[in-house]
């Protein structure tokens, strides 16, 4: 017997708001969180906008010394798990600290510390470079110095399956609660990728999208005008409990996670499959493992990137699932006001879609103005909808084919 899994807390850090309600609120509000790049200077660049998070300030999480000594990748996990562990009303301590475990994971990692460290090497030498370089750069120093920082002795594993880890990491933490591995998880994701040589290289791609002139109608998702995504940085952290131990305290119970799917497309390095068949088994595992049907889903949070490929295949997916009823399930993609947060977005957007349930709105997809004959679902446009959920699937897939989906389903 698998044990039941409750989502009691949730820390999000988006370029539309740091904190639950913040975030909420420019869901609703249907705003852009894509701006001008502020951290460098994107002037040489084919795409010169992202979604930054210009008022985050890492003293409000961590000491100085530590904000020295960690990337910001690893600064924004910290932040969002502090909110998360504040919104569960949660304490780690020596007596459970133990059944507690972290898995949080990056799709990039250290990026900025790279690049600096590089630049260091090349214009002062090798005796130059920081000795935190290779601790600040590496992938799952994230989880590490959530445990550290929090005394979570319990499991503790990094995901890396680019823009899959968010939803990776939670199915995982969801596992090592059902299968008594642990009684409390943290995870989720996080990315702080928005660099010179990360865009450098996105751009080159041809995978992004160039109206700069207009950040805040850049992305489209599903629209016919769509070219791109843009990039984004942020953090998305779930509290996950043991049922028992959740209702036991007390805590405020958003959802029941119930199922978790994954799937390769086995296919190419950065296009997904061209008949949507692995984002579509991903989906029907994930219904399988939760012991649902298709029609029982109320809302999907899309992958939903804004690229023609995704946006088409992703579609594609959904009706080979759903068959005729595919129409009937509204599907929107909350990456049209984040902008695309990478190896963080599964976390951010399971988090959507445990609000969705707990407040009863649908997010819409901005700027979504021009039908495209190959995207036809209902995707909730331009503007929130009211609508009773009890079953939410949140949608994530990353380059190499990884697929990850997530299934929450109404507290009972």
């Amino acid at each position: 017997m698998r044990r039941r899994v409750a989502l009691t807390g949730v820390g999000v850090v988006t370029p539309i708001g740091i904190g639950k309600e913040p975030f909420w609120a420019g869901l609703m509000e249907g705003r852009s969180g894509v701006r001008r790049i502020t951290a460098f200077d994107p002037s040489a660049y084919e795409t010169q906008i992202a979604g930054e998070i210009p008022d985050f300030d890492p003293s409000s999480f961590m000491e100085r010394r530590e904000i020295r000594r960690n990337d910001r990748f690893v600064q924004l996990a910290m932040a969002a798990t502090r909110l998360a562990l504040e919104d569960g009303g949660f304490a780690i301590t020596p007596h459970n600290a133990e059944r507690v475990g972290v898995i949080i994971g990056s799709g990039i990692g250290g990026a900025r510390t790279w690049e600096e460290q590089h630049q260091v090497l090349l214009e002062r030498g090798p005796g130059r470079v920081s000795a935190f370089f290779v601790p600040m750069i590496i992938i799952n120093m994230a989880a590490g110095l959530v445990s550290i920082a929090t005394g979570a002795k319990g499991p503790n594993v990094s995901v890396v399956s680019a823009c899959a880890t968010g939803g990776h990491a939670i199915g995982d933490a969801m596992r090592a609660i059902q299968y008594d591995e642990a009684d409390a998880m943290i995870c989720g994701g996080s990315e702080a990728a928005l660099t010179p040589l990360s865009l450098a290289g996105f751009c080159t791609m041809k995978a992004m999208s160039t109206r700069n002139d207009a950040p805040t109608r850049a992305v489209r998702p599903f629209d016919a005008e769509r070219d791109g995504f843009v990039m984004g940085e942020g953090a998305g952290i779930l509290l996950l409990e043991e049922w028992g131990c959740a209702a036991r305290r007390g805590a405020r119970i958003y959802a029941e996670m119930i199922g978790y799917g994954t799937s390769a497309d086995a296919f190419h390095i950065t296009q997904p499959d061209p008949e949507g068949d692995g984002a579509a088994r991903a989906m029907r595992n994930a219904l399988k493992d939760a012991g649902i049907q298709p029609a029982e889903v109320g809302y999907i949070n899309a992958h939903g990137t804004s690229t023609q490929l995704n946006d088409r295949f992703e579609t594609m997916a959904i009706k080979r699932v759903w068959g005729a009823d595919a129409s009937r399930v509204p599907v929107s993609s909350t990456k049209s006001m984040t902008s695309h947060l990478l190896g963080a977005a599964g976390g951010v957007e399971a988090i959507a879609c445990a609000l969705v349930i707990e407040r009863g709105m649908l997010p819409p997809t901005i700027n979504y103005e021009h039908p495209d004959p190959e995207c036809d679902l209902d995707y909730v446009p331009n503007t929130p909808r009211p609508a009773r959920i009890d079953v939410a699937m949140s949608n994530a897939f990353g380059f190499g084919g990884h697929n990850a989906i997530v299934v929450l389903r109404r507290p009972s």
